[in-house]
């Protein structure tokens, strides 16, 4: 029991300092710990995630409710999450009971890990280590993230993805653009859009037939 509570207490110890490290906007350790939503989440889902595990009934919902009506994410109690878990803002976070989510993984608010179909197998998403997944983002299924991988804001993702890799769109495709920068962070403001850029593409391909015609 006191070997449980000390690997709680040094989980809880690093999603501190994960935060106070990575957001600039932490100016001290009390500001960290008394005003962001997503640590609070977080504790509250470890303390769930071990009574879910030990089968207690009920109890590790009512916290995952509670939590959801005190912070606004909702991480139910069955999901496997990481260390180092960083939820930035977190205001509408959904966080389904199969999802498994790897170490150093950062997730914005308005972001989804969500199930398809009503069976009970697996049917929430599996993130691995280093991922980032941007505000608005929605990712679906019973689908692999590699690791390092970067996702859009606003993006729907219902297909694996390769690690090191960088996706944006609905659906979500993969692009090759870099777009993150020399520590890995996603850079928001370059993020292509795949669907103009096919576009515009067949626009030049009209203008060069248009162009064959007119000299026929």
């Amino acid at each position: 029991m006191f070997k449980t509570i000390k690997r709680g207490i040094s989980k809880v110890q690093e999603d501190i300092k994960v935060i106070y490290d990575n957001d600039p906007a932490a100016d001290n350790i009390a500001e960290v710990i008394l005003c962001y939503p997503g640590l609070h989440a977080l504790i509250a889902y470890r303390f769930a995630h071990k009574l879910y595990k030990w089968h207690i009934p009920l109890v590790p919902r009512l916290i995952s409710y509670l939590t959801r009506i005190i912070t606004g994410i909702e991480i139910h109690p069955g999901a496997t999450i990481g260390r180092r878990f960083f939820i930035d803002h977190g205001e509408g976070v959904v966080i389904g009971a199969t999802t498994v989510i790897g170490d150093d993984v950062l997730i914005y608010q308005q972001v989804t890990l969500g199930g398809t179909g009503k069976g009970k197998n697996k049917r929430h998403p599996t993130l691995g280590n280093n991922v980032i997944v941007g505000a608005g983002a929605k990712v679906l299924g019973d689908i692999n993230i590699g690791n390092f991988v970067r996702i859009g804001a606003g993006s729907v993702v219902i297909e694996d993805v390769p690690e090191y890799s960088t996706v944006v769109g609905i659906p979500g495709r993969i692009v090759h653009r870099t777009i993150v920068d020399e520590q890995g962070n996603l850079m928001h403001n370059r993020i292509p859009d795949p669907v103009k850029c096919d576009i515009n593409k067949l626009k030049a391909e009209v203008e060069i037939l248009k162009e064959k015609l007119s000299n026929c």
